[in-house]
This record gives C-alpha cells, sequence and structure tokens, in this order.
C-alpha cells in the first residue's frame, strides 16, 4: 500500500540553494511503501526456469522488478524559471514565449508552428525579471535532482545555442531535462556534476545558430527519453555533411513528451512520478519486431519493460505515444515472431484518428493496403535497434 500527502501551490525561500532567488517549489510530496519481499525459488522445474528467466534480464541490464508494489518514488520538482504564473494556475498565454507569430501557443510542445506541421519538442518560456540593456537576465533553475550529463558553451554549434542536458537517475525512468538558448552558464556547472531541483544553472538568452530577436528570449525546456549509446554510427551512416559536436545528447537522439501537460498533471496530484505519468499516455501504435538484440534504451529505462520475460527472447512488442516515444515494453518468445524475418517490423495496432490529428508527426502509413511504420516511426526504431 501507498500513502502519499500532497501540499500544493506552495512558494518557499530557498535558502541554502547556492544563493538562488524566491523559487517556486509548489508540490511537495511524501511517500511510505512497503514492498513484498520475492520468495527465493526452489528446486522444482517451474520455479527453476523462473529463475533463470530473471537472471536473463539482470544480465543485459534490466532491473526489472518482481514485485508489483515496488513503485517509483514521488519525484520533487521545481519550474525551471523564477516566474510564478504556472504555480498560480494562470493561463500559459502569460508564462509561453512566441516563435514570431504572436500567438503564446506556438511556444508550446508538439505541432504548434506553421498552422500545425511543424513539430516543436519543449516549451519556450518567457522572462519576467527586469531586462539589462534590453537582454533577459531571468536565471534559469534544475527542475529535478540530478546530473549534468552535456554542456554545450558555444552558441554556434547548435541551433539550441548554449545548452544543457541533465539526466535524472533517482527519477524511475531516469528522464533527461534539457535547458536552451542559455546566455550563459553557471560556472559551478560541470560535465558529471550533481545538482539539486531549483538550483541555478545558468541564465535565459537567446543563443542559437539563427538570431532570436531581444524581445523573444526565452528558456527552451524539454523533458525526454534519450535512444542509443550508438547515436554516432547512425549519424555517420546519415551522411549529414556536418560534425556532430554533442555525442549523444545530439538532439536529434533526443525524444520528449510534453512538459507542461506533466506538470499541470504533478500539479493538480493526478501523478507524482514520471512513471504514472508515461503509463496513462495514449498508445498510438504498437509494433512488433524480430530481433534478438537488447537495446541499450532499456538498460537506462528497464521499467518501461513489462515482467514475465521469456527464457530466450527473440523479439519485442512496443507501444508508442503519437510522437513516437516507447513507453510499452514486452519481450517476446519465438512463438510469437513465428514467420518473421530477422528484423522485421510487423504494426499490430494503430489508432489512426489519433496518428492523424498532429500533423507534424505521423507514425503509421498504409502501403498496398498493410499498415506499415511511416518515416518518423522508422527514424526511432533505427536509432534505437541499430537497423540500416
Amino acid at each position: 500500500m501507498r500513502l502519499f500527502s500532497v501540499m500544493k501551490c506552495h512558494c518557499e525561500e530557498s535558502a541554502g540553494r547556492r544563493g538562488n532567488p524566491r523559487i517556486p517549489i509548489w508540490a511537495t510530496i511524501v511517500h511510505r511503501g512497503l514492498p513484498r519481499r520475492c520468495a527465493t525459488p526452489r528446486n522444482d522445474i517451474s520455479n527453476r526456469k523462473r529463475f533463470w528467466s530473471h537472471v536473463l534480464i539482470y544480465l543485459f541490464g534490466l532491473s526489472v522488478s518482481v514485485s508489483a508494489t515496488l513503485a517509483a518514488p514521488p519525484v520533487e520538482l521545481s519550474w525551471p524559471t523564477p516566474s510564478t504564473a504556472f504555480a498560480e494556475g494562470r493561463h500559459s498565454d502569460t508564462f509561453l514565449q512566441h516563435a514570431g507569430s504572436g500567438d503564446p501557443a506556438s511556444g508550446g510542445f508538439g505541432g504548434v508552428r506553421s498552422n500545425g506541421s511543424q513539430y516543436h519538442e519543449g516549451l519556450d518560456i518567457r522572462p519576467v525579471e527586469s531586462r539589462r540593456r534590453g537582454e533577459a537576465t531571468d536565471p534559469v533553475f534544475a527542475a529535478m535532482d540530478g546530473v549534468v550529463r552535456h554542456i554545450n558553451p558555444i552558441s554556434g554549434k547548435s541551433s539550441y545555442g548554449r545548452y544543457i542536458v541533465i539526466e535524472h537517475p533517482n527519477v524511475i525512468p531516469a528522464i533527461y531535462t534539457l535547458y536552451a538558448h542559455l546566455a550563459r552558464i553557471d560556472d559551478s556547472i560541470r560535465e558529471g556534476s550533481s545538482v539539486s531541483h531549483g538550483q541555478t544553472i545558468g541564465i535565459m538568452g537567446r543563443s542559437a545558430t539563427y538570431t532570436i530577436p531581444r524581445s523573444r528570449a526565452h528558456l527552451h525546456f524539454e523533458m525526454g527519453l534519450r535512444m542509443t549509446d550508438n547515436f554516432q554510427s547512425w549519424y555517420d551512416r546519415k551522411e549529414f555533411g556536418s560534425a556532430n559536436d554533442h555525442g549523444v545528447y545530439n538532439g536529434m537522439n533526443l525524444i520528449g513528451f510534453d512538459p507542461l501537460d506533466f506538470y499541470e498533471q504533478y500539479r493538480e496530484g493526478e501523478v507524482v512520478n514520471i512513471e504514472d505519468y508515461l503509463a496513462d499516455l495514449p498508445i498510438v501504435a504498437t509494433v512488433q519486431i524480430a530481433t534478438m538484440r537488447r537495446p541499450d534504451f532499456l538498460e537506462r529505462y528497464p521499467s518501461l519493460v513489462k515482467l514475465h520475460a521469456p527464457m530466450l527472447i527473440k523479439g519485442w512488442e512496443i507501444g508508442f505515444t503519437w510522437n513516437g516515444l516507447p513507453v510499452t515494453w514486452k519481450a517476446l518468445d519465438a512463438e510469437a515472431v513465428a514467420g518473421m524475418r530477422p528484423d522485421e517490423v510487423k504494426v499490430i495496432q494503430a489508432n489512426e484518428s489519433l496518428d492523424r490529428a498532429d500533423r507534424s508527426r505521423r507514425l503509421v502509413v498504409t502501403r498496398r493496403g498493410k499498415l506499415v511504420p511511416a518515416d518518423d516511426l522508422d527514424r526511432v526504431l533505427e536509432l534505437i535497434f541499430g537497423l540500416n
């Protein structure tokens, strides 16, 4: 049994957080739980099979729980800028920065630009503090406790401009957050250093490989999952014609979910952690792939795998959200992929109305009367499984 106590819409003085100013920490959550012990396998055949099945799972890095009562702990969350508009329940028009159209909705997540055809993978949050010579001065805060994994200090090396990626290993799953278009990165921030939620990591700005006017300075903020450790191999095969200066933290290797939707559900007490949120996202397409590959994606995010893996894994069944986020995984045995060629991908379910609801992403198309992965889904599968 889990017991939760939620206190919402509070602001606290963040004394001791490296001298940070007032930071809205409007949700404090207490969690208590008592997991059951898992029984030691006995020497009968069925229990031995179950035991070795779990051993195999651990051997390729999947920390799959053997008890349904083991749940992800609640997260401690901070808004990433000094703006209090979200905490006060005000409309997103009051804190999102428009992308040049004048419509604040264009600073949101998804197909919010170019009449719905251009995808935007995060939130653009506008400044609230007084400007210095017309430039934004708002500090940027880490959203959760984590470890700094990547810093790009050179504006001209990415369309993100100066940006920071933080991984959150104490969160289940261990998502990343990304903070882009920074004017400056705090001197205390180093790759590999630990940060606390609410800690200042930089100053909001407008750095990029293109021109962002002073009047549209903002923080670009993302939350999501990293697809592969072998990104460079994929990048080289695509022959983009430019160097990859960001390793596995190149934006093409990151896939996000809607930060505002998560924050809203968290504020209202509908979810208390990332695992609960991802589990509730609608599945738009489900595919099966015949492969014995164990993607490193699952080493980072083992909580996405359903229990009871077969003794010998011959494939995977994966559920994707509308933008291609792979949030449910099930290991398949030989019987489940019988008749499929190695690395063959089969669409077994698709909600085509949801797939067409946002024009900026498409997961499936019909070819010769059969549903097959569209380019957006193909790209995710290529990255995760190393497909050519």
